[in-house]
């Protein structure tokens, strides 16, 4: 039996630093291109296989060379990767414009990651049912996410990014739901709240989940449970690129929960390994060992 099995995409990235964010229109001179491996799927598996958890993943790739190569990455992790499975449709991809603060504008196209389907996932039974958690995103089609949420038997865990509809099934069966503040927004058809405050009203007005933590970049983050909130703040960093910081705060928060962590101190522990990542430029690449936390 597996710690965590994560449900998600699997891309091959493409990162390019931009002077500032991309304008409609204009067209900007940017640094080399960086390669790498991607997607929020195996960026948070990657993240929980270095912090010393058993993973499994499941999603798909494509019959293409991308797809070979993001198997051998996801497999010299450690992870497990029998419930990857290869489609006709191109590997993800993901176009990443970093700004010289470390924020990210990031374009996917899904390619493969479209194309996983609930059946996928059939294949895959056991050792879903079975996880100790499962973990999953929304870079996959909403059938599948609702899929997970039959399957999963234990903590369900859900990062519902990118921000679209989540059925209130899928809401009332979700153990801790981890959006940000704009994916927040998208759920509860308020206005991207502006303020700490109207994050904390919003988080507790949310109607199933029992846990809501909501991710706040540099403002670190919010948890909202049992009808109380706290703020927990970032850790200090000098910001590189942002692109993986969500990705590994859901796995670390993961891992600190596994670990029988109060959902405040499993929030403080994510944070601290997020900053890492923040520090270091790329996606996977930049994702910390627990060695390196210790």
């Amino acid at each position: 039996m597996n710690d965590v099995v994560v449900i998600g995409s699997i891309n091959v990235d493409r990162s390019v630093g931009v002077p500032v964010g991309p304008l409609r229109g204009a067209t900007l001179l940017g640094s080399d291109v960086l390669r790498g491996p991607g997607g929020k799927g195996a960026n948070q598996a990657v993240a929980l296989a270095r912090l010393g958890r058993s993973v499994a993943m499941v999603g798909a790739v494509g019959s293409d060379a991308d797809g070979d190569w993001m198997l051998s990455v996801l497999t010299a992790e450690g992870i497990d990767v029998s419930g990857v499975v290869r489609v006709a449709e191109p590997t993800g991809q993901a176009f990443i414009f970093v700004e010289p603060n470390g924020e990210s504008t990031i374009v996917v196209s899904p390619g493969a990651n479209g194309a996983l389907t609930p059946a996928h996932l059939d294949l895959a039974r056991d050792s879903i049912v079975n996880a100790r958690c499962v973990l999953v995103q929304q870079e996959i089609p909403s059938e599948t996410v609702e899929r997970a949420v039959d399957l999963a038997g234990d903590l369900f865990v859900l990062n519902p990014a990118p921000a679209r509809p989540v059925s209130r099934r899928v809401l009332e069966r979700v153990d801790v739901l981890v959006p940000n503040r704009f994916e927040l927004a998208g759920l509860t058809g308020e206005p991207v709240p502006g303020s700490l405050e109207g994050v904390e009203r919003m988080a507790l007005a949310l109607d199933g989940p029992s846990t809501v933590i909501v991710t706040l970049g540099s403002d670190g983050c919010v948890v909202a449970e049992c009808g109380l909130s706290v703020h927990v703040p970032a850790a200090t960093v000098v910001p590189v690129d942002a692109t993986a910081a969500g990705d590994t705060f859901c796995g670390a928060l993961v891992d600190a929960l596994l670990d029988g962590m109060s959902t405040t101190g499993a929030a403080a522990w994510a944070s601290r390994v997020a900053a890492i990542t923040v520090g270091r430029r790329g996606a996977q690449e930049s994702i910390p060992f627990r060695a390196e936390m210790e």
